[in-house]
């Protein structure tokens, strides 16, 4: 209960305006807020939504000189009009009516005076559920280098492109901070399998916890670490070789004082005492006349201690059970797609993960810079097995569609990666292992046309 409260009662900021979240429970998406005074939120009147009525305009603009005197109200004017808890649109109605220039604007002008200084001074938001369209737009504007620049058409065509739909089995390889795993989630809407491929020592997931999934879909969620891709290619990998002790039992061990022997020796102490946990409370109630009875203090410690290995032993095994369900869904190479986004090279995620995936499958590879690509199409085409390779690249351009005033925006994006899509095929070449020397000096493709003449 009290970590509930502590959520709600976090500030928030956005947008250099803070607010608490507390009204807004209970309300339905879509809802608009505005933030009164303290940061509360309440929920806006429709009648309040009314439009300023402007009657006169002007016919040009070419005679408006912006010297910074048109406003007569100063900036502490309207700080105290703020403090004095006026509303933003009567500040936006008074800087109308002080504004000198303002008659003389047009009427497109002065409409866009009017949105300028709403989107300023009213504090107004909509809290809307989240989806792959707003966190790919947000996560491009304000940090697209935690997602590789990945512009949110691209992302679109990379859905496509790999065929996502419910009760697929979809292999995921991204450094995306999720994005691309959510949006894969989302469209394959909780039906099917997904493994999610991941360097380092575990999966980084930040965007896709923002989409607020149920739990019934990360049931459907597997991970696996490249790093044993290799034993599942052979056939060699085996649950023996997974690691029996906590990733973070180093840092738990740390805690304690004493050599190296010592906290290892406390480890496999508290790790028997987890599996017999029944047998050593009756012992210590036999024991406790013969034994000095330590503080309450040490016995609080040791018990959180011993609580703290045992919860950690529970989320160890239950990874090992869900690595070794991810590797027996890998071990029959029949993927329905294959989905790379990575800020590694491309080239050897590519032809490595391509072994897992079934023929006539689709697979998708996204990368910020073009080079790489044109390797993996070379050593495709070299190798074999796919077909229907194809390099893009999606140009992009937004429209302003207004009354009398449609047209392309003067700001654009100047580049949101390139693609390379395929479909894979059953190589008979690699499946045969046919070594010979012509295999080995030309490329397959024109091995394959050489013996349909002969």
């Amino acid at each position: 209960m009290e970590v509930g409260l502590r959520i709600l009662l976090r500030k928030i900021i956005f947008e250099k305006q803070w607010f608490y979240l507390d009204n807004a429970i209970g309300h339905i998406y879509g809802t608009t807020f505005e933030v009164t005074s303290g940061g509360s939120l309440q929920p806006k009147k429709k009648v309040e939504e009314a439009a300023t009525e402007t009657k006169e305009a002007g016919t040009d603009n070419r005679n408006i000189v912006d010297d910074g005197k048109s406003q007569k109200l100063t900036h502490d004017d309207i700080k105290a009009l703020k403090d004095k808890g006026i509303k933003g649109q009567e500040i936006v109605q008074q800087l109308i009516e002080n504004s000198t220039t303002f008659r003389d604007k047009t009427e497109f002008a002065q409409d866009k005076y009017i949105k300028k200084k709403k989107k300023k001074y009213e504090a107004i938001i909509t809290i809307v559920k989240p989806s792959t369209r707003i966190l790919s737009t947000m996560y491009y504007a304000r940090e697209p280098g935690k997602i590789n620049y990945l512009r949110y058409d691209t992302l679109a065509q990379m859905l496509t492109w790999g065929n996502v739909h419910a009760g697929n089995k979809m292999i995921v390889m991204e450094t995306c901070a999720g994005l691309v795993l959510g949006a894969v989630m989302e469209r394959m809407g909780g039906y099917g399998s997904i493994i999610n491929m991941y360097p380092g020592g575990g999966p980084v997931r930040a965007a896709t916890n923002c989409f607020g999934f149920p739990d019934s879909f990360f049931h459907t969620l597997y991970d696996f670490p490249l790093s044993k891709v290799d034993t599942v290619l052979s056939g060699t990998f085996s649950s023996k070789i997974l690691p029996s002790e906590p990733e973070d039992s180093i840092a738990v061990a740390e805690d304690s004082n004493g050599s190296g022997d010592d906290k290892q020796q406390s480890m496999q102490d508290a790790d028997m005492e987890c599996s017999t946990v029944l047998a050593m409370e009756s012992n210590q109630l036999e024991e406790q006349e013969a034994v000095d009875i330590p503080t309450e203090g040490e016995a609080f410690d040791s018990n959180k201690a011993k609580g703290t290995v045992c919860d950690k032993q529970k989320k160890q095994e239950e990874r090992r059970k869900k690595l070794i369900e991810s590797a027996a869904l890998l071990k029959n190479k029949d993927a329905d797609g294959l989905i790379i986004a990575s800020r590694f090279h491309p080239a050897p995620l590519l032809l490595s993960l391509l072994e897992l995936v079934a023929p006539s499958r689709p697979f998708v590879v996204y990368c910020q810079y073009k080079e790489p690509l044109v390797e993996c199409y070379t050593k495709l085409r070299e190798r074999g097995g796919v077909i229907n390779l194809k390099l893009s690249e999606t140009w992009l351009r937004s429209y302003q569609v207004l009354p009398d005033r449609s047209h392309p925006k003067l700001m654009m994006s100047g580049g949101g990666g390139y693609l390379l899509t395929g479909i894979t095929v059953i190589n008979e070449a690699i499946k045969t292992g046919d070594n010979t020397e012509q295999a080995a000096n030309e490329p397959t493709s024109k091995k394959r046309k050489l013996e349909e003449h002969l």
